[in-house]
């Protein structure tokens, strides 16, 4: 997890931009991991355990009619949480998860359903289009086991999204070195 963690710091670095974290069955352990790793300040904003569902509308703009109707495990709420962290923390970059880690099921929702976001800079932030995607995961194993997972789930989620626009970015500066087509 270090290592991924590393990778996504030495991206941002690379790219100047930052990242911030939202958490909720994770309780902390995403930004622990991120600032496990040497240099993390450069990059890393900060975090919000909003562990509490009133919370995830209070701190980082859910909208209260989708907490109500649909409860805090919900795909629209990670994406929402992800930007909602994004734009309170003046970041880059928002990462978020929620879901039920167990012993007991949540919201409806069975042990192991997790849901892990990401939401990066908009065109009109950066003039490129922006990241954002939601994960949906149904992991198995005990409490313990299903959080370190999410962790490791949205940090390989955020990975994916930076690199992947670093390779456009790269294939776009070639074209233009190249006389541009």
């Amino acid at each position: 997890m270090t290592s991924t963690a590393a990778d996504v710091l030495r991206l941002l670095r690379v790219r100047g931009e930052t990242l911030a974290v939202a958490e909720s069955l994770t309780g902390g352990l995403v930004a622990a991991a991120i600032t496990a790793a040497p240099g993390s300040s450069k990059s890393f904003r900060g975090s919000v355990t909003a562990y509490a569902t009133d919370l995830k509308h209070q701190l980082l703009g859910v909208d209260a009619t989708l907490l109500d109707q649909r409860g805090a495990v919900d795909p629209q709420v990670a994406a929402q949480m992800a930007d909602g962290v994004r734009k309170a923390l003046g970041a880059d970059w928002g990462i978020s998860t929620t879901g039920v880690a167990g012993p007991e099921e949540q919201d409806g929702q069975p042990v192991g359903t997790v849901y892990v976001a990401v939401a990066g800079p908009s065109a009109a932030d950066s003039g490129v289009s922006g990241g954002g995607k939601v994960a949906s995961l149904r992991l198995n194993g005990a409490r313990t086991e299903i959080r370190m997972e999410s962790v490791r789930s949205v940090l390989a989620l955020l990975l994916e999204e930076l690199a992947g626009e670093q390779t456009g970015n790269e294939r776009a500066q070639n074209t233009e070195q190249n006389g541009g087509t």
